[in-house]
């Protein structure tokens, strides 16, 4: 009986929480005079386990959020087929073959060499993988990405591999308090992906912009965002 108890409270925060994030999204998008379904919230659940992720999908979020593939087997191993997932964190090339076996998108890609990866472990699959170009547009040193000057250069030559399309790009803006410095962060990525739409092809098109958190999704949608990646704000209260 507790268990059920407990199982019922955390489907009510859980519920609540969804809500008001989609809230905030529709409202950010009439403030911006865009349509709410231009933005796609992607669950970042890597705080939570099998039983968030079942609750998320019966809610209708199904886009979910992963950094790490050991973190996130477990969860994709039980998770409803209506789910997609999505790689958000550092891949390392040796753990290439396994996300393809997980994750639907690779949402991180920040160099060459893991694209080429990418795009063998793809070929032997017979499968083609959709990715993002992860830039680096706050220039902190501890956060992966490629710098803003190489991005469109790595954009096209990834675009160019086999069994692989990119379809945008995806930045973190810094953790602060000051939405100025996220601003200028989003916009550096929407102004990189402006100056690729003359490349676009089959292989390359800037349909994407994933930017903005749970502390500032708003601004990033202001500026563009079509996925926001949100966890704090959806399991607050567990």
């Amino acid at each position: 009986m507790l268990k059920d108890m407990e199982a019922s409270e955390k489907r009510r925060i859980i519920t609540a929480n969804v809500g008001e994030v989609r809230r905030r999204i529709a409202e950010t998008c009439r403030r911006a005079g865009r349509s709410e379904h231009d933005v796609q919230l992607v669950a970042v659940t890597k705080t939570v386990g099998p039983e968030e992720v079942r609750i998320l999908a019966e809610l209708g979020v199904t886009d979910l959020g992963e950094n790490r593939v050991r973190e996130a087997e477990p969860k994709i191993a039980v998770s409803p087929g209506s789910v997609r997932w999505h790689m958000i964190g550092h891949l390392q090339r040796n753990k290439a073959k396994k996300a393809l076996e997980l994750f639907h998108r690779i949402d991180a890609v920040d160099s060459l060499k893991l694209a080429e990866e990418i795009s063998r472990r793809s070929q032997q699959k017979g499968a083609v993988t959709p990715v993002l170009i992860e830039v680096n547009t706050s220039g902190e040193e501890a956060k992966f990405g490629v710098l803003p000057q190489d991005a469109p250069e790595l954009a096209v030559r990834t675009a160019g591999l086999p069994n692989i399309t990119v379809e945008g790009l995806m930045t973190m803006a810094p953790f602060t308090d000051d939405m100025d410095v996220c601003r200028a962060c989003f916009r550096e990525l929407r102004r990189i992906a402006d100056s690729l739409r003359s490349e676009e092809s089959a292989t390359l098109q800037m349909r994407h912009l994933s930017m903005g958190m749970t502390q500032d999704f708003e601004v990033a949608i202001e500026e563009g965002a079509t996925m926001v990646r949100i966890g704090t704000a959806l399991f607050e209260g567990l």
